[in-house]
């Protein structure tokens, strides 16, 4: 009866927590799941207009997608010098007949100019419906004068990676009303509204449905004595309990049995590599990421997690083939052990990556409270990853020398101290099916930007851990009977 009402009592509380996270989730990402901001890219800058005068006039005709148009920005140049006056932008809308509309008129003060700066223009109130609709940028300047005059920037294709891809369908800028060899730099913000944030509540209270049919079916189970998956996962791990605490408590001090420092090095560790990568990328390979160190601390913490995990968790059956062989267990619950105890070292390494963050400044919004799903989308990933390496570290040695050539790989291929706007356009979409690209996207999209990621982004990390772990489970289901064999 005892265990019958421990049953239930779990249930209620994971319904419970479920419908708090529900609440949380919304309160905090409510924006992100609602609205999408879409910020275009430029063409890269080839030349300029030369300075603009009184009397020059620049024209450029340009179409947005998103359903509101909230700013623009420019290129601008200023010769290396400090210069005067004003530059006016008129923002029109393009009607039939050759018509146009004005929107509104602008002027930024070029004293204020650096060289090869973008300038955000935001739109007093946001425009909407603006989807497919056509808008002309007018560029002038009334009280400018020759040597004291500022330019902005044009070209006719876009920078992607190491190479100049031609701007497909370029709409020509104008200049005093002759067209010019490019279209100007530009670029639009806008929003696009979203309807997964319009139906939120439905897909809230039927995932929460699910949930609570599921745990009704759980204690249906248990009091008929039938056995499903989600029970004997129940059981094993309750049973036992006291074996994963002490495996795991090994796992985690053998790592650093004899050593000086000891845990110390859970903090050293990822800031000292930090340090060094941030000397390298920052100094001698002069990355112009913004907030480097954060940027960079957040993809070695994560990586190095990964990492560890399935370097720990790839030697996990044979290392433990006395127990095996001896005492029954369920075989799963060693390589998940050696996964819990890396994500222990890894909870230790958030600490400096908290610490960087208010030594930089970096703004800490309630966003980070969805941090923990990256972590738990990760460590459901290193999970699957975890179990078909063991399996086949069984049955073919070779697994961890072979692991140690494609995780050094993996780690080039993952954006940890490179931007990803490196990647060439025509790499990106394999790019994208590497996990942990996503996972570090999404964690220093709440940490660098204090902002929920878009819910494309909750999706795509659940797919990968979930798909990790069922195609694991069942690869390392289905090869369990035949290690005894083997090791």
């Amino acid at each position: 009866m005892q265990k019958k009402w421990n049953l239930q009592k779990g249930c209620v509380l994971a319904l419970a927590v479920y419908a708090v996270l529900a609440v949380l989730f919304y309160a905090i990402a409510q924006e992100q799941l609602c609205t999408r901001t879409d910020d275009t890219d430029s063409v890269s800058a080839a030349a300029s207009v030369g300075e603009i005068l009184p009397g020059t006039v620049l024209e450029q005709q340009f179409a947005v997608q998103s359903d509101r148009l909230t700013g623009f920005s420019v290129l601008c140049g200023t010769f290396g010098r400090e210069n005067t006056g004003t530059l006016d932008l008129s923002l029109y809308e393009l009607e039939g007949q050759g018509g146009r509309s004005l929107i509104g008129s602008y002027s930024l003060d070029v004293s204020q100019m650096q060289e090869n700066s973008w300038y955000d223009i935001p739109l007093d109130t946001p425009l909407g419906n603006a989807a497919g609709r056509s808008f002309l940028l007018k560029v002038s300047s009334a009280d400018s004068a020759l040597g004291n005059a500022v330019t902005l920037y044009y070209g006719n294709s876009v920078s992607t990676g190491r190479i100049e891809l031609a701007s497909e369908g370029w709409i020509p800028l104008y200049q005093n009303g002759q067209p010019v060899e490019g279209t100007l730099c530009l670029r639009t913000t806008g929003q696009t509204d979203l309807w997964f944030g319009r139906y939120y509540w439905y897909f809230a209270a039927g995932a929460g449905l699910l949930l609570g049919l599921y745990c009704w079916r759980l204690c249906a189970y248990e009091k008929k004595g039938k056995s499903c998956l989600g029970l004997r996962l129940i059981h094993a791990f309750t049973r036992y309990r006291f074996l994963i605490q002490q495996l795991v408590s090994r796992d985690f001090k053998t790592k650093y049995k004899r050593s000086v420092l000891g845990i110390v090095w859970s903090f050293l560790n990822p800031l000292l590599t930090m340090l060094v990568q941030y000397v390298v990328f920052s100094t001698l390979f002069k990355s112009n990421i913004l907030n480097f160190s954060v940027y960079l601390l957040t993809g070695i913490v994560l990586f190095n997690f990964f990492s560890e995990s399935c370097g720990m968790g790839i030697n996990s059956i044979l290392g433990n083939a006395s127990l095996i062989t001896k005492v029954y267990v369920p075989k799963y619950i060693y390589p998940v052990t050696r996964v819990l105890s890396s994500g222990i070292n890894m909870l230790f390494s958030l600490v400096p990556l908290i610490l960087v963050v208010l030594l930089t400044g970096t703004p800490v919004t309630p966003a980070i409270l969805l941090l923990p799903f990256a972590l738990a989308c990760l460590i459901g990933f290193c999970t699957g990853m975890v179990l078909i390496l063991s399996s086949m570290m069984v049955f073919f040695r070779d697994t961890q020398f072979l692991w140690s050539v494609l995780s050094m790989i993996w780690m080039y291929a993952t954006p940890i101290f490179y931007p990803e706007s490196i990647i060439p356009a025509r790499f990106l979409v394999l790019y994208k099916l590497n996990p942990m690209y996503h996972f570090i996207r999404f964690a220093r999209t709440v940490v660098m930007e204090g902002i929920s990621p878009e819910p494309k982004a909750y999706l795509i990390c659940l797919v990968f851990a979930v798909g990790a772990m069922v195609i694991g489970g069942l690869f390392f289901h289905k090869t369990q009977d035949k290690f005894v064999l083997h090791i």
